[in-house]
């Protein structure tokens, strides 16, 4: 095997530039929750986890402060990447993450 077919491919945190990507986000296949449990309890589950979804897409597509995403940005983020539009209260929550993450 020649050597220069060991080197590997530059990544995002070893390349010398960004590394550019077609979308800021592609979801992973989804499980079934576990039964039993409050019905509260699933949408706060829920709403976490589409939450964390749209903040790692909003940090992918380069909005990098809370400041940044307004609901409008959010919203249309949503859209992009193929989840329901959030409610007010969801978009608080993506801007919280955001500032925590910090």
């Amino acid at each position: 095997m020649p050597a220069a077919a060991l080197i590997p491919l530059p990544t995002q945190s070893t390349a010398k530039r960004a590394v550019l990507l077609d979308l800021p986000y592609r979801p992973v296949e989804k499980r079934p929750l576990p039964p039993g449990r409050p019905r509260e309890w699933y949408v706060s589950h829920n709403r976490r986890l589409k939450a964390m979804r749209l903040a790692i897409a909003l940090l992918d597509s380069g909005v990098l402060v809370p400041n940044q995403a307004r609901n409008e940005k959010i919203r249309s983020t949503a859209e992009l990447i193929g989840v329901h539009p959030p409610s007010d209260t969801t978009c608080h929550m993506v801007r919280a993450l955001m500032r925590y993450s910090r």
